[in-house]
């Protein structure tokens, strides 16, 4: 506190000791010892939130935070006296929206009534991983990110568990289940690692033996499903001997649809088909491919190459001989 009187600053403050640096709080000055040698925990803490002309003070010298060398005193004069930055800001901002006072939509919002947001920010920001766009990313990680917070505040509100209860509970979760990480065990592949959590899981049941394919969410998308359903079965155990048994399978599969279409069972033919993608999805999971990822791919590559075609055939695609489509379909391919 000496040293904080000494530069004129008063008010709360953050004592931050080598090798610990805490999440800061932009109401408080923030004081930092010991981290020499250890710069880059202070350039975590600080640095997405404090501007580069930002004024510190290192060793009690005034200096630019853009300009600052590792020291072993950093002081950093409070930045933001009405309300807290980074994660903790985003948590104020919702406890704001839902408190008295607050916005009226997000106040009569359910969990029910959220579930489309989050569905929604989800493929946004897929998209934007697709794309490879970073400021897209970080906009929709942060539209992502809403969403947990307003499911977890909003019970906050009525008196029951909240955003940091959560954040431990999983803490705990992923500290039990890597024991090859904060313990003393040692794997050597991610097949280990995913055979000792799947043990795990199951010994904090209290060994009980659930479904290996319990907690796959029926509501995935269908290709997600699949593979996660494979998978999960395969690690038990039931698994083809090799690749060459899956085509073989493929063969059967593709052989009992034709089989169907041709009895012209409508109910027969769909529960074919769906054998038939089934057995698609596991010859991907042999190869390593993950069927959703291949396939949004393979629309995306489809989209942009009937866009060209569109764009070539200059009048209605409707009056488009067969021939003018394989013309303009083979250089839409080309480009």
């Amino acid at each position: 506190m000496d040293r904080l009187q000494a530069l004129g600053l008063a008010g709360p403050a953050q004592f931050h000791v080598a090798p610990v640096a805490m999440a800061v709080d932009a109401r408080a000055h923030q004081v930092f010892r010991g981290f020499a040698d250890q710069w880059g925990l202070v350039v975590r803490a600080l640095g997405a939130n404090l501007a580069p002309e930002s004024i510190v003070f290192t060793q009690g010298v005034p200096t630019g935070w853009s300009l600052v060398e590792p020291c072993d005193e950093l002081v950093v004069p409070a930045w933001n006296a009405g309300r807290p930055t980074g994660l903790a800001g985003l948590v104020w901002v919702v406890d704001r929206l839902l408190g008295p006072g607050g916005c009226p939509w997000d106040m009569e919002q359910t969990h029910a009534s959220l579930r489309r947001y989050l569905i929604e920010e989800c493929y946004e920001l897929v998209d934007a991983i697709d794309r490879n766009d970073m400021a897209a990313m970080v906009e929709e990680l942060g539209d992502v990110l809403l969403q947990p917070l307003m499911h977890a505040q909003m019970e906050a509100r009525d008196g029951n568990w909240d955003v940091h209860y959560i954040a431990e509970e999983e803490t705990r979760k992923l500290v039990r289940r890597h024991p090859h990480v904060f313990g003393d065990s040692s794997l050597t592949d991610a097949d280990a690692v995913l055979k000792q959590w799947d043990a795990i899981k199951k010994a904090e049941k209290g060994g009980v033996q659930s479904s290996v394919l319990a907690g796959v969410p029926s509501a995935a998308p269908a290709l997600l499903r699949a593979l996660e359903v494979s998978k999960r079965a395969a690690r038990a155990g039931f698994e083809w001997p090799d690749m060459a048994a899956v085509w073989d399978k493929f063969d059967e599969e593709t052989c009992e649809v034709r089989e169907a279409l041709a009895a012209g069972d409508k109910d027969a033919v769909a529960a074919e088909f769906g054998d038939l993608l089934f057995t698609v999805v596991n010859l991907a999971r042999w190869a390593k491919v993950d069927p959703e990822e291949a396939l949004r791919t393979m629309v995306d590559r489809f989209v942009g190459r009937f866009h060209h075609m569109e764009a070539l055939a200059g009048r209605d695609l409707s009056d488009l001989s067969p021939e003018e489509w394989d013309r303009l379909w083979n250089l839409a391919k080309a480009r």
